[in-house]
C-alpha cells in the first residue's frame, strides 16, 4: 500500500526527527535525510500507519516503538572479516606494529562486535602477533547492540555462511563454538576484546590507539557529521598509527592532509603527524 502522507508533509517529518533527536537522544542530524526517511517508513508500514504526524503520536505513547524505531535507525550491519582482503591486509599492519611492542586497537562504531572479534582473531591466529600484547576496544552508541557484542552468540539466521566469512583463517573451529543454530565466540577471543558506549559526534575519543577500524558508516551520514567523526576518529590514532575506513568510503577532503595512503584500493590510511585543530564535543 502506498502512503500519501497529506497531513503534515514535510513539517510533520522534521517534527518526527525533532523528537527522535530531542527525546530519545538520537542524533537524525547526523544521517542523510533519505536514510531516515527510509527506516521511518518501514515502521510506519509494519504499524499501518499512513502519515508523520500519527506515527509521532503513536511513538510519544508507546515505549515499544521508540525502541522499534531506534534499532531500524541504527546501522548494524555486519559480519566477521567483511572484506577479506581488507583483513589480509590488516592481518600485515598487526604483524608489524607487533613488533614495536604493545597493539592498541579501536574498532568504532562496532555493532554487535564481529568486526572487533575479527581483529582479536586474526592476531591469535598469525604466529608473528603477540597477542598477549594486543588489546581491542569496541564501542557503540546502542546500550542494546553492545550487550550483545559483549556476549558473543550469535544465530544462524544473522550469520549467513560462518565458515565463508571465517575463511582468512587457519583454524576457525579454534575461534568459534557451535551448538546447533547458535555460534559463540570462543574465551581466548573474547578476552581480547572489551566493549564501552562511545557517540563519534557528540564525544571525544576514549583514548589514543595504533590502528583505528570503522567501516561503512559514512555512507549513511551526511557531509557534516562525516567530517566531525573524522576528526575524533584522527585524534584518536596513535602517531604512525593507522586507520581503515569502508572500501566505498573516502577521506573528506578537510582531513586528507592527515592521512596518507597505504593501501588505498583497501582504504587503509597512516597517519601523516599533520594535527589538524578540532572543537571539543558539547
Amino acid at each position: 500500500m502506498a502512503f500519501e502522507r497529506d497531513s503534515g508533509g514535510d513539517d510533520g517529518f522534521e517534527d518526527l526527527l525533532e523528537y527522535v533527536e530531542n527525546s530519545l537522544s538520537f542524533v537524525t542530524s547526523s544521517y542523510n535525510r533519505s536514510y531516515l526517511d527510509r527506516r521511518v517508513s518501514a515502521r510506519m508500514r509494519r504499524r499501518h500507519v499512513e502519515e508523520y504526524d500519527a506515527y509521532l503520536k503513536l511513538l510519544k505513547d508507546e515505549e515499544d516503538e521508540q525502541e522499534a524505531l531506534l534499532n531500524a535507525l541504527s546501522v548494524n550491519v555486519t559480519s566477521f572479516f567483511r572484506n577479506p582482503e581488507v583483513w589480509e591486509g590488516l592481518r600485515e599492519l598487526l604483524a608489524e606494529l607487533s613488533r614495536r611492542g604493545r597493539v592498541t586497537i579501536w574498532s568504532a562504531a562496532c555493532s554487535d562486535g564481529r568486526e572487533a572479534y575479527s581483529a582479536a582473531m586474526l592476531a591469535l591466529d598469525d604466529e608473528r602477533i603477540d597477542h598477549t600484547r594486543v588489546e581491542i576496544l569496541g564501542t557503540d552508541i546502542k546500550p542494546d547492540i553492545l550487550r550483545a557484542a559483549r556476549a558473543g552468540q550469535y544465530h544462524a539466521s544473522e550469520t549467513n555462511d560462518l565458515e565463508a566469512q571465517l575463511e582468512p583463517l587457519a583454524d576457525s573451529d579454534r575461534y568459534v563454538d557451535r551448538d546447533g543454530d547458535t555460534y559463540r565466540v570462543a574465551d581466548e577471543v573474547r578476552d581480547l576484546v572489551s566493549f564501552r558506549r562511545h557517540d563519534l559526534v557528540r564525544e571525544d575519543p576514549p583514548g589514543t590507539f595504533d590502528l583505528v577500524i570503522c567501516r561503512n558508516l559514512f555512507i549513511y551520514i551526511n557531509k557534516g557529521a562525516k567530517e566531525t567523526i573524522f576528526e575524533t576518529l584522527g585524534s584518536a590514532v596513535d602517531a604512525g598509527g593507522y586507520l581503515t575506513i569502508g572500501m566505498t568510503e573516502t577521506v573528506p577532503a578537510s582531513c586528507r592532509e592527515r592521512f596518507e595512503a597505504v593501501e588505498k584500493r583497501l582504504r587503509i590510511y597512516r597517519d601523516t603527524g599533520t594535527k589538524q585543530s578540532t572543537q571539543m564535543r558539547r
